[in-house]
């Protein structure tokens, strides 16, 4: 299904409005500040959903570009977000507990299959029953095996899944080739691997094997970000900054423009992001957004309630998000197009949580 909308820069305009006012409104004063800590990471997660949800909805549901733009441009950013969170988290988690390699794959292969599994059963029973729509009984066995070689919004089960078989791949071959003792060659190793994987021949579409090398570099990132971050490095420069200055509102004030700066770097890397420049040019940019909104995150002393709620139930909004609005839409046909996307956010975290 593909939606029209009637002046899709004033929809554009009323949604950004009523989500700044939703994130301000929920905001408050971090507890923990410039800290990388769990209510960091879920902030982070939470953009990094809505970045993908944008992408998804302004180039692939909606006939007219205009609408989500330019919050629509940074759909591959959300994704180096998310591998680079979970490169960061399973780093930190391995320094603090060490586990067995049973103990890795029984929690985290656990924590990605049933939720999958608990997404892909109704729709295939909902696909069949009302859309009449099948599949092969292979495509069907490599969904539920954690594999998705194809993204074709027409023809996959759930296209965005795409992403599933990649961290798949990060989880199992994390816990082979981590040495806390070692972390450097760990994580080179982790980058050799990956390199070697996307120039093999995989069963995969061109476009996935494009998106493979696309975000390589992003969870090996992730993992050095985890090691840089131990003796959490914003805070030691915002106390060495308050002791180099003489009074508290200079140093608040650097904070102030080095954080607008991060946002400007952000926005127009965002916007000017390479696409179609080339592979290297759209990954370091990419990587660049990313790492701009992730210092971003750790200079500010304050946390949106909001973004937070998103992020943790953002695994969960990904893996229904699609099907739910590409197939089985009930809310656009109904409303206005910035209505009916503010909805869906609401819809989507109420799925998730349930």
């Amino acid at each position: 299904m593909h939606v029209s909308v009637i002046d899709p820069v004033l929809q554009t305009n009323l949604f950004v409005a009523f989500l700044v006012a939703a994130v301000l409104l929920t905001s408050k004063r971090d507890p923990k500040p410039h800290e990388m800590s769990h209510s960091r990471t879920d902030e982070l997660k939470g953009v990094a959903i809505l970045m993908v949800i944008f992408s998804h909805i302004g180039y692939f549901l909606f006939f007219d570009h205009k609408f989500m733009y330019p919050l629509s441009v940074a759909g591959g950013v959300g994704v180096n977000i998310f591998l680079f969170l979970s490169g960061f988290g399973l780093t930190a988690s391995e320094n603090k507990s060490h586990k067995s390699i049973w103990q890795f794959y029984s929690k985290r292969l656990k924590n990605i299959f049933v939720p999958m599994w608990l997404m892909l059963t109704p729709l295939l029973i909902f696909d069949f029953y009302l859309l009449k729509r099948t599949y092969s009984v292979t495509a069907v066995l490599q969904n539920v095996l954690g594999f998705f070689p194809n993204s074709d919004i027409n023809t996959a089960i759930n296209s965005p899944l795409w992403y599933f078989s990649l961290i798949f791949f990060y989880y199992l071959i994390f816990p082979l080739v981590y040495w806390r003792n070692r972390p450097f060659l760990s994580i080179f190793v982790i980058l050799l691997l990956s390199f070697i994987a996307t120039n093999l021949k995989l069963p995969v579409t061109v476009d996935i094997l494009k998106v493979y090398k696309l975000h390589l570099l992003a969870f090996p990132l992730g993992m050095a970000f985890a090691w840089f971050n131990e003796n959490k490095p914003v805070v030691l420069f915002r106390e060495k900054l308050l002791q180099a200055l003489s009074v508290s509102w200079t140093a608040q004030l650097l904070s102030y423009l080095l954080t607008v700066s991060l946002t400007l770097l952000f926005a127009y890397t965002a916007i000017n992001s390479g696409v179609g420049e080339g592979i290297r040019k759209e990954q370091l940019l990419s990587l660049i957004t990313t790492m701009s909104l992730v210092f971003i995150s750790l200079i500010k002393n304050v946390r949106s309630n909001l973004l937070i709620t998103l992020g943790k139930y953002s695994y969960e909004i990904y893996l229904i998000h699609w099907p739910l609005m590409y197939r089985y839409d009930f809310i656009y046909k109904n409303t206005s197009a910035f209505l009916g996307t503010l909805l869906y956010i609401a819809f989507l975290s109420l799925s998730g949580l349930l």
